[in-house]
């Protein structure tokens, strides 16, 4: 997984990272944006569809195994899973296509469809604003960052009843076609999410402690979604969405069958590094600036955070609190 070649882009990722760990107080053994998460593993299994729009192995061969990240929102470690601002949620899959988990390919996905910002230096000017009192301005000049920011973010009853959106576009190839698409990830239990009262009633580990206990009871499940773009939708630009009736294709199942333990998860996390760029035949990225950006960002901290030893975590900022 190597860096962007373009010099700004990097330099700008490495000033997000600092950012981030700044506003947040994250420890350097953890990430500045999702800190709190857990791993899981489970089977990915293709529709007949995927291997019609696309070469790659995963979306071709009988079965594949898969590494997935759940996640709450912030560097806050340990931000209670009853906090509004562990909304929106993140997910991460990576889908091991061998050399003993060396190959792989990687989709990263949050809970909500907006994004605040289309580049990398619009979304640190955003977080400038918020450091520097003026946020309210800033959303008045940027109606994208004020679509993000107002889109609803209740926290799910599970997460194995929340949708995923993952915001970027990227190019399925096959027999020289390219479609663009947008991938989803669909809760095959039923999307379903709490009250402000029922949230308040919870503990503050309750969608971890919930995850362990759904999946003793029998795996999870989430449908992959294509969401394919027409000719004219814009595929370079995270925060225009395309109309919702645009053609969805399911691409496969996510089984999820096994949480990995705190210890070990703790343990895998810290290495772990999930890639937004596609790297495997068949599926490429768009023209959209945020991949090399997000690419980027999860390469410096991810070397930070290997080389980091174990902090204690710090005291959630104030307003966070």
């Amino acid at each position: 997984m190597p860096l962007p070649d373009d010099a700004a882009t990097v330099e700008t990722a490495g000033t997000l990272v600092k950012t981030l760990r700044g506003a947040f107080g994250t420890p350097q053994s953890h990430r500045p944006a999702h800190a709190t998460g857990r791993l899981t593993t489970g089977i990915f299994t293709p529709s007949a569809e995927a291997s019609s729009l696309s070469t790659a192995l995963h979306f071709n061969n009988a079965s594949t195994p898969l590494i997935v990240r759940f996640s709450s929102s912030t560097g806050i470690v340990n931000i209670p899973d009853n906090d509004a601002n562990a909304n929106p949620r993140g997910i991460g899959i990576r889908f091991d296509l061998g050399n003993n988990g060396h190959t792989h390919t990687d989709i990263i996905a949050h809970s909500t469809a907006f994004f605040p910002m289309r580049t990398g230096e619009g979304f640190l000017a955003m977080l400038g604003a918020i450091g520097g009192g003026t946020v309210g301005k800033f959303l008045e000049e940027n109606p994208t960052a004020a679509a993000f920011v107002n889109d609803p973010k209740p926290s799910p009853v599970s997460f194995a009843t929340e949708k995923y959106y993952s915001v970027n576009a990227f190019k399925l190839i096959k027999d020289g076609k390219t479609t663009f698409i947008r991938y989803r990830v669909v809760p095959s239990a039923g999307f379903s999410t709490l009250s402000d009262e029922e949230v308040a009633s919870k503990s503050k580990t309750y969608l971890y402690d919930e995850l362990v206990e759904r999946v003793s009871s029998g795996p999870i499940e989430f449908k992959l979604v294509a969401q394919i773009a027409k000719e004219d939708d814009p595929t370079d630009d995270s925060t225009k969405h395309w109309p919702e009736e645009r053609k969805q294709v399911e691409l496969g199942t996510i089984k999820v069958d096994k949480v990995k333990s705190e210890e070990e998860s703790k343990k895998e996390q810290k290495h772990i590094i999930y890639d937004p760029v596609p790297r495997v035949e068949g599926v490429e990225s768009s023209a959209d600036p945020l991949i090399d950006i997000r690419a980027a960002i999860y390469l410096i901290s991810g070397k930070i955070r290997r080389a980091a030893p174990e902090d204690v975590p710090s005291v959630a900022p104030a307003q966070l609190a």
